[in-house]
């Protein structure tokens, strides 16, 4: 299979489904991976300043940690392979023409994106727009 017959087959099986919890970006420094599983996070990084966290915005807010933007993440649905070329550019390219900043990180099974809650409607109504005509 041609390499853009593969892209478009990934592309109409999106199926961006947004999720109800809203989260945020944190970072503690000095941490280290576990020391803060309390606070559930769903991603962790660590940096050379500090553990960076994905929590929902209600930990956040319980612990008292400083965030700056609030997002919510849409889950591509779609079996996505990490080996799968192309498909993360599509569709941050496809939100970054509308303004929307995109956030990707790649789970085993399927890509999460987080962008700002405030745009997360109109962020869904593009990836489906774009699952439905996946040429363009």
């Amino acid at each position: 299979m041609k390499r853009t017959q593969f892209l478009q087959d990934l592309i109409r099986q999106l199926s961006p489904k947004l999720d109800s919890t809203t989260y945020v970006y944190c970072t503690v420094a000095n941490a280290k991976y576990g020391e803060l599983e309390r606070l559930k996070p769903i991603a962790s990084i660590a940096e050379l300043e500090g553990l960076t966290l994905v929590i929902p915005l209600e930990q956040a807010k319980a612990e008292g940690l400083d965030y700056y933007r609030i997002f919510c993440r849409i889950t591509l649905e779609g079996h996505s392979s990490l080996e799968a070329l192309g498909l993360t550019s599509v569709v941050t390219s496809l939100l970054a023409e509308r303004g929307i900043t995109t956030n990707v990180i790649a789970g085993f099974y399927h890509d999460h994106m987080f962008v700002p809650s405030d745009r997360a409607d109109e962020a869904m109504a593009a990836l489906k727009e774009l699952a439905s005509h996946p040429g363009g």
